[in-house]
């Protein structure tokens, strides 16, 4: 038969197609096989990760179940969600990399949020080789175009260069939007419906973009191939914006009783995940679909992956009305179905029943448990050293030279950082990025953070360690941190090595918010960061065959002060807070180890939780008394780098003590955790002696 043909080609197994046959107790038509294709790819279904996200706490959390959760702030919600584009970027950076953003912004819209910030966090390969240059401008340059014309600042992130990277970027976007406690909509349908489909219309593009996500990037010779360009979707921005605006206007009706946006697998995704979560049915007429190509199928229709698309689930008595506010903003709308009391999902083509399952069996893909045992490369690298040589003055030149630690201006001034009247600080002066939440009179600052390194090393306490690390980036900048969201990178989960990777990097992080008292609000996953080739020889340019184990940890943290801004001026005293570094320290994964010994080993240094919230307190007590001018968490590229970024900030010099001259890198560029540079106009000897905490005056 067709379709038992089919099934392979579009990545199911044997066994996921035999379990299909099962739940439906039939053999499923071709257009019911390239359904299942998509909502039990990866991508859509989580078949490899669900059974772990619930580790997660979500204590606090508002609407964490739904496309964004958030934290509260009086009459408001605060949604925040990171996601990746990493596939579609390796492909096409800068469409890749715009409708990455586009994604992500209607996953806040459609809870009538507006949108009011992004971040990102990226990653490439060294950039002397010229594919990676390309990787970068492009995807920089679809990110920057997207916001810049939707009218949405990206107010900060992160960038890091290394060789596992190369042909293989991440892009993990983070959006932030601001809604009214008592408006917001869920994605739950309720039968008697009308199932409307506003925005762009829908064309080839993006087709199999949840299975191409859902697997290793093919390619030849080290290079990947252009016939996955197929599954790249185009971003329109301007047309985003009239959505933007006609859906918040839609949304001040009393008509919507649901919006979903057309992500990953389009139309069948949203609609079919609605009617899951409202335990109800739906009918969709599959010809009443708005569309730009001559002769689409069905199947084609249901799986596009066209950008600008919702979907508003509207009391019929309200129809006109909503299409009176599309018509006023210029944007494509149609009717597509209705929502039915039957637990069913029938597409039908020119009144013809062509597909009908059960929303529940559509979205309740087969979960796999995974292989937790430790490789052997974790106690091997563990046991490994790093040995100081001798200190030279041209270090500091290296140090700040390296990509890493070097100034991201060529990409922040890309962006417009400013639109829209909330941003308070500029991506270069601050740990974090603050936004003004005019409507309860107090800041929001958020972080992007990641340490793959560590995490290579000691996937739990790495990413238990990235956690901390965003913390100590709002707790610098005077925020009290309230939670977070998750990006998380990984190869090929079949494979047990990622797989003992993802199940640590899960605990730890769990096991950081616990610690923290701080909520997981939302999230994403992104396997098969690698690719099939088996090139022994590389050519030109060789593409890696996998990533290092990348973490991204999104925080949001929120002060009713002014926020703590760097204020550093001449003869000010400066402390470093928490622990010093000594002969002993654990620095493993450090970025000077990799800079000046090509090393990647030895044991991270793990954190100490007790000492990390008392200087927390003790950091914003200081800060609510005005005693504290400056104040910068000590990570990546040590104590030096911490230092020098306040002091380049505030255009000074500095005169004092930081090396230990018998381990002179390790001093200054150790990655010991539980550290900050506190810089006051007066001694704060008296202060740190009070709260018993560890400190050195510099």
């Amino acid at each position: 038969m067709l379709t038992d043909y089919l099934y392979k080609q579009l990545g199911l197994s044997d066994f996921e197609y035999n379990e299909i046959k099962k739940r439906l107790n039939r053999t499923p038509n071709m257009l019911e096989t390239y359904l299942f294709s998509a909502m039990w790819s990866e991508h859509c279904g989580y078949k490899h990760s669900k059974n772990y996200l619930k580790l997660f706490p979500n204590d606090n959390a508002v609407l964490n179940e739904e496309n964004s959760g958030g934290i509260e702030i009086g009459n408001h919600v605060i949604f925040f969600k990171m996601e990746s584009h990493n596939h579609p970027s390796a492909i096409d950076p800068y469409q890749g990399a715009a409708t990455g953003v586009g994604g992500i912004i209607r996953d806040i819209l459609t809870l009538n949020a507006r949108p009011v910030a992004i971040l990102d966090s990226l990653k490439f390969g060294q950039l002397n080789e010229g594919k990676n240059k390309y990787l970068l401008e492009g995807i920089v340059k679809g990110i920057s175009d997207y916001g810049n014309s939707i009218g949405v600042p990206t107010i900060g992130g992160e960038t890091s260069f290394d060789e596992c990277f190369s042909g293989l970027p991440l892009v993990n976007v983070m959006a932030v939007g601001i809604a009214k406690k008592n408006k917001i909509v869920k994605s739950i349908a309720k039968s008697g419906g009308i199932v409307v489909l506003l925005g762009s219309l829908t064309g080839r593009d993006g087709i199999h973009g949840a299975s191409f996500a859902s697997k290793e990037l093919k390619s030849h010779s080290g290079h990947i191939k252009k016939e996955n360009r197929l599954s790249i979707q185009t971003a329109d921005p301007f047309m985003k914006k009239k959505v933007i605006e006609a859906s918040l206007e839609i949304f001040k009706s009393d008509g919507i009783i649901s919006a979903q946006d057309c992500g990953a697998a389009g139309i069948l995704s949203a609609s079919s995940e609605m009617a899951f979560k409202g335990n109800c049915g739906m009918e969709l007429f599959l010809d009443k679909v708005l569309v730009r190509e001559e002769n689409m199928q069905p199947w084609e229709i249901m799986l596009s992956e066209s950008q600008e698309r919702m979907i508003f689930i509207v009391k019929e008595q309200y129809l006109n009305h909503i299409f009176d506010i599309a018509a006023k903003f210029e944007v494509n709308i149609c009717a597509i179905g209705r929502t039915i009391p039957e637990k069913e999902y029938r597409l039908f083509w020119n009144n013809e029943i062509i597909a009908n399952i059960a929303p529940e069996v559509l979205n309740n893909c087969i979960t796999y448990n995974l292989n937790n045992k430790e490789p052997d490369y974790i106690k091997e690298y563990a046991s490994k050293t790093c040995q100081d040589t001798e200190f030279k003055e041209q270090d500091i030149i290296e140090i700040l030279k390296c990509p890493d630690i070097a100034s991201k201006k060529y990409i922040y001034s890309q962006y417009d950082y400013m639109v829209g009247n909330r941003t308070v600080s500029k991506p270069e002066n601050t740990s974090s990025n603050a936004l003004w939440i005019k409507e309860e009179k107090c800041f929001c600052g958020f972080t992007a953070d990641s340490d793959y390194r560590k995490t290579y090393l000691n996937p739990f306490e790495g990413s238990r360690n990235t956690v901390y690390e965003a913390f100590r980036n709002l707790i610098s900048c005077g925020f009290r941190p309230k939670g977070i969201t998750n990006c998380l990178n990984f190869a090929n989960p079949e494979k047990d090595e990622c797989a003992f990777q993802f199940i640590e990097s899960v605990k730890g992080i769990s096991q950081a918010c616990k610690e923290l008292k701080i909520p997981v609000v939302s999230g994403n996953v992104s396997f098969y960061n690698e690719n099939s080739t088996h090139n022994p020889v590389p050519p030109a340019f060789f593409v890696p065959s996998k990533i290092l184990p990348v973490p991204v940890i999104g925080m949001a943290g929120i002060s009713y002060k002014n926020i703590l801004k760097n204020n550093l001026k001449e003869n000010y005293f400066i402390y470093l807070a928490g622990r010093d570094i000594t002969c002993d320290s654990d620095t493993g994964g450090a970025l000077y180890q990799k800079l000046f010994y090509n090393f990647l080993g030895g044991k991270i240094d793990i954190v100490d939780t007790n000492l990390e919230l008392q200087l927390a307190d003790f950091i914003l007590n200081m800060y609510s008394e005005n005693k504290i001018s400056a104040c910068n968490d000590v990570s990546k590229g040590g104590v030096f780098v911490s230092l020098f970024e306040l002091l380049h900030t505030a255009h000074l010099g500095f005169k004092g003590n930081l090396i230990n001259i018998e381990n002179a890198r390790k001093s200054l560029f150790g990655e010991v955790t539980g550290r900050y540079i506190v810089c006051s106009k007066r001694s704060l000897e008296s202060d740190f002696k009070k709260y018993n905490l560890p400190f050195r005056f510099l």
